[in-house]
């Protein structure tokens, strides 16, 4: 496997490009993908959250266009955050190669998307549905692109996007090189992905339901009428750097920022559907740049996004899709970095975690919190062990 990006084939505008932005060396699924997308080949890629898949495709593809052919490359992602985010990638690989990109999703108005139509961009990242009214429009034809992305391919499919998806690519040439990625590949991706793709090269790094090795996972029982105390003590007894804390309503979120807000050091902001666009962009970017260091996140923000240096995640309840436990825990641990993971368990979730320990193959250990006065509850009986600091925390009282 190649050890620098200099061994993979790209071309030297894009070599420039990734030593300007400091990468050293690819990551497994990149030193996989990219040779075999230079050849021109279809690709199917499998790996964990955190492993460079957005690199993977991005870096070849700059390397392969051509300015001036519009629009060559489309990249589908199923929510705005990770086109978005995909698009600032583009960019910093594209420094030397400069191209003119658009970014198509919902929550804003049209004129500054038809503008961008009407400049003649090379490549189109959007949303399924954005796209897809775009096209009805008129404003966009797909007929001359080269290069389709589908990314986070599993995440559209639980937002019920695959139809808008298949008559996307149904409008997309036949003679075109296609990239899709999943993390996991349930039975409808992958008989979307045998009609989509052409002898498509597999790459797969680690298993599809595996989380990162690097990451430490402990359930914390407690009764049920004391999950928001357990939540604000595990803050208030971790030490962390960054923390993302995951809820399945957005009216849970809303109401643990209130109580997270009162911690001493905390330094909170939500993150869910209900809030306006321009302030999810600002959580995320105050949160890479450590204004904030603490997220409180539906699922909204559980796939994909570009988001490093995340030393906890804690689940406010067991998710209900044990895929999801994937996906919420791949915030940390990324990069080979360590992290952990606490989920908060309660008598009505033990289905829920049974369901999790089955799917990534591995045992949860169970743990209490040291210091925290349970209430008795029978999953305490379960030999969970005291938590020990691995170091002493800050202080974080109450104001």
């Amino acid at each position: 496997m190649s050890s620098t990006f200099s061994e993979l084939g790209l071309s030297q505008p894009v070599l420039r490009a990734v030593e300007k932005a400091g990468y050293e060396s690819p990551t497994p699924v990149q030193a996989q993908a990219i040779p075999v997308c230079l050849e021109g080949r279809d690709v199917i890629g499998a790996s964990q959250t955190g492993t460079g898949k957005t690199a993977a495709f991005a870096l070849p593809i700059i390397s392969k266009m051509t300015p001036g052919i519009t629009p060559q490359c489309l990249i589908l992602e199923p929510t705005r955050e990770l086109a978005q985010q995909v698009e600032e990638q583009m960019e910093l690989f594209a420094y030397y190669r400069p191209m003119n990109v658009v970014l198509l999703h919902g929550g804003v108005g049209y004129g500054k998307q038809n503008d961008g139509l009407t400049n003649n961009p090379d490549v189109v990242i959007a949303t399924p549905g954005r796209l897809l009214d775009h096209m009805e429009r008129g404003t966009l034809k797909l007929d001359r692109v080269g290069f389709l992305v589908l990314d986070e391919v599993d995440r559209m499919l639980d937002m019920g996007f695959l139809p808008d998806v298949k008559k996307i690519i149904d409008r997309c040439p036949q003679s075109r090189q296609t990239l899709f990625f999943s993390a996991t590949m349930p039975g409808a991706i992958q008989t979307l992905a045998n009609w989509a793709l052409k002898d498509p090269v597999e790459v797969e790094i680690g298993h599809r339901r595996s989380p990162a090795e690097t990451v430490t996972h402990a359930f914390y029982p407690v009764a049920m009428d004391q999950r928001d105390d357990l939540l604000v003590a595990l803050v208030e007894e971790t030490h962390f750097d960054s923390l993302m804390v995951f809820t399945r309503t957005k009216k849970e979120a809303d109401s643990l920022l209130v109580k997270i807000k009162e911690l001493e050091g905390a330094q909170p902001a939500a993150l869910h559907s209900d809030i306006r666009q321009s302030d999810r962009t600002k959580a995320l970017q105050g949160f890479r740049d450590g204004t904030f260091n603490v997220i409180v996140a539906t699922d909204v923000a559980a796939r994909g996004l570009d988001i490093s240096g995340v030393t906890h995640v804690i689940n406010y309840r067991v998710p209900e899709n044990p895929e999801d436990y994937v996906h919420r825990i791949g915030r940390t641990g990324r990069a080979q970095q360590e992290g952990d993971a606490f989920t908060i368990l309660t008598g009505d979730e033990l289905d829920f975690a049974n369901a999790v320990e089955h799917f990534i193959d591995q045992k949860i250990e169970r743990k209490k919190l040291d210091g925290f006065e349970y209430v008795y509850t029978a999953l305490l009986d379960d030999d969970a062990k005291p938590l020990r600091k691995k170091r002493p925390p800050p202080k974080r009282r109450r104001r």
